[in-house]
């Protein structure tokens, strides 16, 4: 996100998990980053097509979310495996496909 022009601010936290709590990730979505950007959480190794999509398009959710951290995404090594399903989480805590890459 640095390379793309965004400030970056980087946080290591003990408690991770009161933090997922408090902006109402579901335990099964959880993974090994989480970030924030505007109003959205970002939780896991999502490509940042889906966040520049989010940050255009200002939906009524609470984030997204690439669980599982599978080879070839941003920031994993590996090759790519299959598509990568990112995850849109609603306000009312579920959850659905929003992309595809």
């Amino acid at each position: 996100m640095k390379k793309l022009g965004y400030e970056v601010e980087m946080l290591d936290l003990e408690d991770l998990d009161s933090l997922k709590r408090k902006y109402r990730i579901h335990p099964l979505l959880w993974d090994c980053h989480t970030a924030f950007v505007g109003d959205y959480f970002i939780e896991g190794h999502v490509p940042f097509e889906a966040v520049q999509r989010l940050l255009e398009e200002r939906p009524d959710i609470l984030g997204l979310a690439l669980p599982g951290m599978p080879t070839g995404t941003p920031g994993m090594p590996g090759p790519k495996e299959g598509p990568f399903v990112v995850l849109q989480v609603n306000k009312d805590g579920t959850y659905q496909e929003y992309a595809r890459y």
